[in-house]
């Protein structure tokens, strides 16, 4: 496809050095650039993992936890469903 790009000045001179160094057209690096930059811009940033810390709990002293029922009817009174 071809297309007019209007580059910044120092874009330029970087591509045009790049070429030359890389012994490589100007156009190939350009288009390589591009795709390594557009790359990074358009992959989502990696989420960080979600952490928690457990901590003991224990049991508390008067509940039954054998009998799920009376807890719930503990929690939420007796018209529970």
């Amino acid at each position: 496809m071809r297309t007019t790009l209007t580059l910044d000045p120092d874009v330029a001179a970087k591509a045009r050095k790049g070429a030359a160094r890389l012994h490589k057209p100007f156009k190939e690096v350009i288009n390589a650039a591009l795709r390594v930059g557009l790359d990074a811009i358009l992959k989502p940033p990696a989420a960080k993992p979600y952490r928690t810390t457990p901590r003991p709990m224990g049991l508390r002293p008067g509940f039954n936890y054998d009998n799920i029922s009376e807890l719930i009817a503990a929690a939420e009174g007796e018209d529970h469903s």
